[in-house]
């Protein structure tokens, strides 16, 4: 933890990028209380002020995630194309509730607002990777190529 947050200086102005460090490298993408505690000391800041930060930005999470965060779009472009749908048959195929991790711990559900992809809605990210022009094939796709991903690693 500690090589992490002195990548950077012990600076308030570097907190974001400290704490995303820091969700990366836990295997459950989340901020562990130890985590926050560790930027707590090495800014000089008040917990509170950690805890502040990592709970306003939803990219964040206190508890225990996926592998593979899924955020899916529920922004007024994406909802005219059919993303309520969408994100009902994810919830269905994963066997889990938005906010929820599947029992093999590969995802997590989220909802998001806009991804800044309207052109191509409606639109998903997992991880780094933004999709559009979701079809409930192609779901199912990505899914399933993500999980063979995930296998061979």
């Amino acid at each position: 933890m500690r090589s992490v947050l002195e990548k950077y200086p012990a600076s308030s102005e570097y907190l974001l990028d400290m704490l995303h460090d820091l969700q990366e490298a836990e295997p459950r993408n989340f901020l562990s209380r130890e985590a926050l505690q560790a930027v707590a000391e090495y800014l000089g800041l008040a917990m509170s002020e950690i805890i502040s930060a990592a709970t306003f930005y939803s990219m964040y999470s206190l508890k225990p995630r996926g592998r593979h965060i899924i955020r899916i779009c529920e922004s007024p472009p994406c909802q005219l194309v059919g993303a309520e749908s969408l994100i009902d048959l994810l919830a269905k195929h994963l066997e889990i509730a938005v906010g929820e991790t599947t029992k093999d711990g590969l995802f997590t559900l989220e909802t998001t607002s806009c991804l800044g992809i309207c052109g191509v809605a409606p639109a998903m990210m997992i991880g780094d990777e933004l999709y559009g022009n979701l079809t409930p094939e192609r779901l199912r796709e990505i899914i399933a190529r993500v999980r063979r991903e995930d296998e061979t690693r």
